[in-house]
């Protein structure tokens, strides 16, 4: 809501844009790497995770590349957060030592919570706009930033829409084929997944960083030196 309202502010989306370039390279490769596993099984389904992996490689990381230049900031450096590496570890780990089946519903989530957020997102913003231009007034969308328009755009879109479709599809006539214990784990990995779409949106909210280091001190040392500067102080 805040992003379509306007109030989120610029530097925790900033934050989320960020750890969401570095998200989708190893999304990307994902997907690439079940295209290679699938290239023996179903050659047409090959070419098209393939394509989701170009789509995330250009597409969607062309859409941060251009808040990035607006922004005027370089990324290129920039680390990975504790939510995002989880996220990440969790999911390369299960495309590249599980089978196809698991690889596939692993990546599910990401597709389908984007597309559901950006409708919801698209829906409340012509809802917001249709009752402020009603008004006087400074409406909504004079009040929203262009970046947080242009991800409503590409998410809450009919293309992002009919991959998400697709992909959804290759999902479920994979499960088709599958075992009761395989099914199970697809169930288990796409659960898994969801929670951390939400721990990975929600360390933005509080911009997560990683815990303080004792500059190559002894911890223990350091806690020492703490409580002399409280008796010091006492």
């Amino acid at each position: 809501v805040s992003m379509v309202d306007g109030s989120l502010p610029l530097d925790n989306f900033r934050y989320y844009v960020i750890q969401d370039a570095l998200y989708l390279t190893d999304f990307a490769d994902c997907l690439n790497q079940l295209g290679e596993k699938m290239k023996n099984v179903d050659e047409k389904v090959s070419k098209r995770l393939h394509e989701f992996a170009t789509g995330a490689e250009e597409a969607e990381k062309d859409l941060h590349r251009s808040f990035f230049k607006q922004w005027d900031i370089d990324a290129t450096n920039a680390k990975a957060m504790p939510n995002t590496l989880l996220y990440t570890s969790y999911m390369t780990r299960i495309v590249a030592t599980r089978p196809i089946e698991e690889g596939l519903a692993v990546l599910l989530p990401c597709f389908w919570v984007y597309m559901h957020v950006g409708k919801c997102m698209l829906a409340l913003r012509e809802q917001l706009d249709n009752k402020d231009n009603s008004n006087d007034g400074e409406t909504k969308q004079q009040q929203r930033p262009p970046q947080f328009d242009a991800w409503i755009d590409m998410y809450g879109g009919e293309e992002f829409e009919r991959e998400v479709k697709d992909y959804i599809a290759i999902v479920n006539n994979a499960a088709k084929g599958a075992d009761a214990s395989t099914l199970s784990k697809m169930e288990e990995h796409f659960i898994m997944s969801c929670k951390l779409e939400h721990m990975f949106w929600d360390q933005a909210q509080d911009l997560m960083g990683w815990p303080a280091v004792f500059d190559g001190k002894d911890p223990v040392d350091n806690d020492k030196k703490i409580e002399e500067e409280k008796s010091e102080a006492n």
